[in-house]
Parts: C-alpha cells; sequence; structure tokens
C-alpha cells in the first residue's frame, strides 16, 4: 500500500513539473540603442584607434560584431523610418528631412507590433520624424533635431518639457526611468536614441577638455580631386569649403559668427565651463589665422575633437544603462543593439555628413548582446545586413510572427550561428537633392566584392567600384572594358532587387507627385 501511495505522490510531483515547465518563460527586453551620425571609424571594437568606447565594445565582447551593417537611404528621418518599419523609403513615405515629409504615424510599426504581443514600449531621445510617435506607452523626445544643452522634449499628451542638463545624460536618464516604472510582469521595448554626435557637436562640460592634446592622422583619401565622380565633385560637405568657422566649429572669425541657439540655452556655470576652454582655442585661432592647408587642416582637427568628445558622452550612457540592467537582473534577459541612423565621414574623401552610396556613409556599426542566442561571446560576422532587416530580427527573437508585407529578412539565424551569410546583394537609394549638401540623387547595388550605383535627375552617371582592391572607392570603372560583363550582371542583379523591393521606376516623378499632394493636403 505503500508503494502505491509513493508511485502516486510521485506522478503528483511530476505533474506538477510537468505543469510548472509548460509556464512560458517571460518574452527577451528589448533595448536598442542607436545614435545620431556615429561613425564605425569612432566605435573602438571596429579597430580605427581614433577613440575608445569601452562600453560599447562590452556588447560586442559580450555578444556579436558586425562587420557589414548598411543602411537603405543614409540620412537620419528616413533611415529612422526604415528601422520603425522594416520597409524602404518608398514603401513607408518617408523619404527625406525635407520640411514636407512627415512620417506615417498611421502605419504597422515594430513598437506596434510588440504591443500587441503584451510588451511595454517606449521611446526617448531623438525621434526626428516630425509627427506624434505611435505605438509608444511612454515617450519624451527631442523637438526635430533637439539641444544639445538644457534641451526640450515632448512627452506625453504633447507636453513641452525642458531639463537641465546635457541632452545625452538626460537621456540616459529618462531609460532608466522608463526601464523602472515598466510594469515587470510585461517585457519592456525601450528605443534610446541619443542626439550626439549630430552636427554641431557641443560636447558635455565633463568633456570640454578631451582630446585637445592630441592631433588625429589625417585619412588617406582627404585630399581626394574625385577624378571619374562627377557627383563627388559637385556635392557640398567639403570641410574646407562647407564647414563653418563659426556654426560647426565655434570659432569667432571675420569669416563668421558663432550661433546664438545652444550658447543662449546655457546655465551660466555651463557658458563659464565652455569658455574656460573654448576662448583660448578662439584667440590662438585668430592670432595664427591659418590659410590653404594649414586652415583646412587646422578645421578638421577641431571637428574630430569636438565630434569624439560628444561620443564619449555616449558611451559612457551607454554604460550606465547597461549597468542599471545588470543590476535589477534583467541583463542576460535583454536584447542589447547599439547602432546609428547611418554613417558618417570623418574626413574620409575631405567630407563630414553622409548621404552617399559610398562605404563610409553606406555602413554602420552594429553590435548585439544576448546570450540565449549568441552562445559564443565576442564572436564576430561579415555577413551583410540592412537597417530593413532590424524590424523582422527582433519579432523573431521575440517570438512574435513577422508580417508578410515587411520587406527586411530577419537574421536570427546568423545570431545562433545556424547561418554565416544573410543577403548576397544589397539595394539602396537616396532622394533628398538639392539642399543641404547637393548630393545627387541615386539608387545602386552592392555585393560583397562589387558596387554599382547609378546617380539620376538632373545627372546620369554610373559608377563601379571593386572594393576588394580599391576599398577606398576611389577609381570608378564603369568605362573599364575588361568590366563589361561585370556591370551586365551588376545591372541585373540591380533590377532584380528594385522587382524584389517593388521599386522598379526609381527614376520617375512618384516621389515628387507625392510631395506635392502632401504640400496641397496641408496648404
Amino acid at each position: 500500500m505503500k508503494n502505491i501511495l509513493f508511485a502516486g505522490l510521485s506522478l503528483t510531483v511530476v505533474g506538477a513539473c510537468t505543469t510548472q515547465q509548460s509556464v512560458p518563460a517571460k518574452k527577451p527586453n528589448i533595448l536598442y540603442i542607436m545614435s545620431d551620425d556615429h561613425a564605425y571609424q569612432a566605435v573602438g571594437v571596429y579597430g580605427f584607434g581614433l577613440n575608445r568606447t569601452p562600453n560599447i565594445d562590452r556588447i560586442a565582447r559580450e555578444g556579436m560584431r558586425f562587420n557589414n551593417c548598411f543602411v537603405t537611404n543614409s540620412i537620419s528621418g528616413p533611415s529612422r523610418a526604415v528601422m520603425l518599419t522594416g520597409k524602404f523609403s518608398h514603401k513607408n513615405g518617408f523619404y527625406d528631412n525635407g520640411g514636407r515629409t512627415i512620417f506615417d504615424g498611421s502605419q504597422q510599426t515594430l513598437p506596434k507590433l510588440l504591443q500587441e504581443a503584451g510588451y511595454h514600449t517606449g521611446i526617448v531621445g531623438k525621434w526626428h520624424l516630425k509627427s506624434t510617435p505611435t505605438g509608444f506607452d511612454y515617450y519624451s523626445i527631442h523637438y526635430d533635431q533637439g539641444q544639445y544643452y538644457n534641451p526640450d522634449f515632448m512627452e506625453e499628451g504633447e507636453e513641452r518639457v525642458r531639463y537641465e542638463g546635457y541632452a545625452t545624460d538626460l537621456t540616459a536618464d529618462n531609460a532608466i526611468q522608463f526601464i523602472q516604472n515598466s510594469d515587470t510582469d510585461k517585457p519592456f521595448c525601450l528605443l534610446m536614441h541619443f542626439k550626439a554626435p549630430h552636427r554641431e557637436w557641443y560636447p558635455a562640460p565633463n568633456k570640454l577638455s578631451m582630446y585637445e592634446d592630441v592631433t588625429f592622422p589625417l585619412p588617406a583619401t582627404f585630399y581626394d580631386n574625385y577624378e571619374g565622380r562627377i557627383a563627388a565633385q559637385q556635392q557640398k560637405m567639403r570641410i574646407d569649403n562647407d564647414m563653418l568657422l563659426g556654426r560647426d566649429l565655434k570659432t569667432v572669425g571675420e569669416w563668421d559668427t558663432i550661433p546664438p541657439g545652444e550658447f543662449r540655452r546655457m546655465t551660466p556655470e555651463q557658458r563659464s565651463a565652455w569658455d574656460a576652454v573654448y576662448n583660448p582655442i578662439i584667440s590662438d585661432f585668430a592670432q595664427k589665422r591659418p590659410t590653404g592647408n594649414a586652415l583646412i587642416e587646422w578645421k578638421y582637427q577641431r571637428y574630430l575633437r569636438d565630434y569624439l568628445k560628444c561620443i564619449s558622452s555616449v558611451d559612457d550612457n551607454v554604460g550606465r544603462v547597461l549597468n542599471y540592467l545588470e543590476q535589477i537582473g534583467e541583463l542576460d534577459n535583454t536584447i542589447i543593439i547599439y547602432t546609428s541612423d547611418q554613417g558618417f565621414y570623418l574626413g574620409e574623401h575631405g567630407w563630414f555628413d553622409k548621404r552617399f552610396m559610398y562605404e563610409e556613409s553606406l555602413k554602420t556599426p552594429f553590435v548585439i548582446r544576448y546570450p540565449k542566442a549568441i552562445k559564443s561571446a565576442g564572436s564576430v560576422t561579415n555577413a551583410m545586413i540592412q537597417n530593413l532587416d532590424f524590424a523582422p530580427t527582433l519579432l523573431d527573437l521575440a517570438g512574435v510572427s513577422v508580417p508578410n508585407d515587411i520587406q527586411g529578412e530577419s537574421f536570427k539565424e546568423v545570431l545562433t550561428g545556424k547561418k554565416q551569410t544573410a543577403k548576397e546583394a544589397l539595394y539602396y537609394h537616396y532622394y533628398e537633392y538639392p539642399m543641404p549638401h547637393a548630393v545627387k540623387k541615386h539608387y545602386g547595388v552592392r555585393t560583397d566584392r562589387y558596387k554599382l550605383i547609378h546617380f539620376y535627375n538632373d545627372i546620369d552617371e554610373w559608377e563601379l567600384f571593386d572594393l576588394q582592391n580599391d576599398p577606398n572607392e576611389m577609381k570608378n570603372l564603369i568605362h573599364d572594358p575588361s568590366q563589361a560583363e561585370n556591370i551586365k550582371s551588376l545591372k541585373v542583379k540591380l533590377a532584380e532587387l528594385q522587382v524584389k523591393y517593388e521599386d522598379t521606376d526609381p527614376t520617375s516623378d512618384a516621389y515628387l507627385a507625392e510631395q506635392l499632394a502632401f504640400s496641397k493636403k496641408n496648404e
């Protein structure tokens, strides 16, 4: 009898265990961290040696680094729209940063899909899509580009709130507060979008003196003459001609004046700390009055110092949030991504800004930490992915079905090690012309070795680059007879991608018609 009772008890216990095991585990949290204009060349783990980013590097060291992450349209607002929707600009309707373009918040987005799956969603920092955010349980966002010092934020109900402090610190403060206030029974998805290091690069009070004793090496292509590349000849984003001494480099001179915006926002204490560092720089510049190459290289050094100072604050605050997740025991149950909305030129080709399909602006840093999927910490992959793929990958990792109309593709199996490649070729399309930097409209295809670009609208020029033999993209091979068959093959691949993504007539007036319709609607 005893044995029968014991057997029955054993079955009861086993049944109880089975019941407990069948309770679904909590879905992973998602922390998507994105900066504005953070070049992969300025992330320590990518090995360029310009600066140190130990906290961003930690994500890679404990997760995976992607060497080939690209965007579909290298400009801030459109890049954000692509990330939210998993669709190209011609599908989500947000083509450029022009004043008439407003993101359609009624469409399907990643945060809405996650909300439906039980997620608590939030966004803090930069939005830059002009419409009021939808799909978020909480938001605290900059107005348009936002400010570095004592910025205004739009919060729930479109309330305007001004915080005293530095934008990068405040964004992390709001991120931690969101996590603290989240329902512990729900997973959270937080988009933490830093304004930095966007132009005009105002460093935090505690970073003002950083890098002032450093002289950075000039990029190999700094004095590029753009031979054979007509669109590159006609842009307006050169450090020598287009970077402003006052607005960009905070230097009073007879050429320019200091923009008043950020300085009007500073407290007396903030302004005093600023002047203590920058007034001697201004005085030294006024005394030496460099010209020619000396002036161009002086501008480059000033630009890079301020830019990298801003990134140092970003890295500090990434560390703050990682440490907080670790303190509350949620670090390993959180998918953590660090990326940028696109790449950026740090003097390559003599430029700042982005837009072109050339590598420095097409490619963006991307590191991800999630030990439940990434079994080998510190993994590095050369698989090609795009920001188009972020939404479906996050949905896939969260166990949420990916809608059929999303154009991106999950790279979850690259993370888990089941696949070594993601895309064989990628498609790109840029629209914003002529303002503000006169970069021609263009589209193109990139494979692991070659890149074919077509500049159109008021120009009809093709460019071909062999990335293996010419990684700096200095020699346009489009008229090289030995490349004729290769060009034919790439044009076929380009056409296939245009069919796949339903951008089969990219040079048509559809975009202009849509902009005109929007204008009439809002007259």
